[in-house]
């Protein structure tokens, strides 16, 4: 059973901008990455917020019950689990501003990497 998990992967998709959503989302990656699967997170529209060096308090604040914020639990999910982040291709364009706003590691998404990722075998979609 070790190797049940080695060939699933994960692709989460989170364009919420509540809070608790976004939270929910990283507490099922992490989950998922925790059982095996390769995860990838695509943030998109005011999810992509959390990606943010300068990110709304929404992204930053504790929630219970264990005190920790959407941006927080990404963070660890990259460190401890390898998990991609990456925000949608148009995010920063939009908002008129440059990678250099992005936290360390979460880079801007490339639709044709990112289609083929999402269509991949063995690939499981989820999307807040």
């Amino acid at each position: 059973m070790a190797n049940a998990g080695d060939d699933k992967k994960l692709v989460t998709i989170l364009t919420a901008a509540e809070p608790q959503t976004q939270l929910m989302a990283m507490v099922l990656t992490m989950n998922a990455a925790k059982a095996g699967a390769k995860s990838h997170i695509l943030l998109c529209g005011p999810a992509a917020d959390i990606a943010l060096k300068d990110a709304p308090e929404t992204a930053t604040a504790p929630q219970p019950p264990k005190a920790m914020s959407p941006q927080g639990l990404m963070k660890i999910i990259m460190e401890k689990t390898g998990t991609t982040v990456e925000v949608c291709a148009i995010y920063l364009p939009g908002k008129g501003v440059d990678a250099s706003v992005l936290i360390e590691g979460v880079t801007p998404a490339k639709p044709g990497v990112m289609g083929a990722r999402i269509v991949a075998p063995d690939t499981q979609v989820m999307s807040f």
